[in-house]
């Protein structure tokens, strides 16, 4: 297994095949393992990379998550490349994974490529966003296959680990919002949006979610485009993985 050092602490990351490298970042309550599969089909092109983030996965566990979550996880990322070195790095991130890819392109443009950012919220937080959140989770925890799920992203410290992952997100509602620091303005990589009409998440929230969030952040990003796919769950990564692959190898590759 390998590991980097961030502040101190032991991040799991993995890395497989040759050629222009390819970060794939997992989404909250996750950890690398759920790209896996798209790991060893993207490594057949290029070299693949996840990484866990801190208190996920094989990474080293935190006592309590920072309000400023997917922040703290963009730093983490940026550590990552510049120790490896690496530059015009692409990257395929999904829910709270595309929060970070997005905010590592808008705040160090310099080392980022191509950006994938699948089935996430929006640029900031709300009430209705905790509020399914909530909902979701208490549904998850007592739901035998996310149990499941979660038992094999972490070990058999899950729940502690989605509780601070809940908690983290409550509390960046309250005192944060954004989730992004520097503006969406910034970002001058060619930026591809997905998700899908069947998630049931976002559009549990609104009928038209992502047309109305995927536009207005579109409207910020200069070379940016949208594909939402008429089937699948959240996230359109996993639940539609081969019309995903298609999708994202014609826009990596284009």
């Amino acid at each position: 297994m390998s590991f980097f050092i961030y502040e101190g602490r032991q991040v799991y990351y993995e890395e497989r095949g040759k050629g222009r490298p390819l970060l794939l970042l997992h989404g909250n309550t996750a950890s690398s393992r759920m790209l896996d599969r798209a790991a060893e089909r993207y490594s057949e092109h290029f070299r693949t990379i996840q990484i866990d983030f801190l208190g996920h996965g094989r990474s080293d566990r935190l006592d309590t998550f920072p309000a400023d979550l997917w922040w703290y996880e963009a730093l983490q990322v940026i550590a990552f490349l510049g120790e490896k070195g690496y530059t015009d790095t692409d990257i395929i991130g999904c829910s709270g994974g595309a929060l970070v890819a997005l905010g590592v392109a808008s705040v160090s443009p310099d080392i980022v490529g191509k950006v994938i950012a699948d089935s996430f919220y929006g640029t900031a937080s709300d009430e209705a966003f905790v509020s399914a959140l909530l909902k979701d989770r208490a549904f998850a925890k007592s739901n035998e296959g996310a149990r499941s799920f979660y038992a094999y992203m972490h070990g058999d410290d899950w729940e502690q680990i989605v509780d601070n992952d809940t908690d983290a997100i409550v509390r960046h509602q309250r005192e944060i919002g954004s989730f992004f620091h520097d503006p969406l303005e910034k970002v001058t990589a060619q930026v591809l949006l997905t998700g899908s009409r069947g998630d049931k998440f976002m559009y549990g929230i609104s009928d038209d979610h992502y047309e109305r969030v995927y536009g207005d952040i579109c409207k910020k990003i200069k070379n940016c485009s949208i594909h939402l796919f008429p089937t699948g769950d959240h996230p359109a990564m996993m639940s539609c993985f081969d019309e995903f692959y298609e999708l994202s190898m014609q826009f990596l590759r284009g």
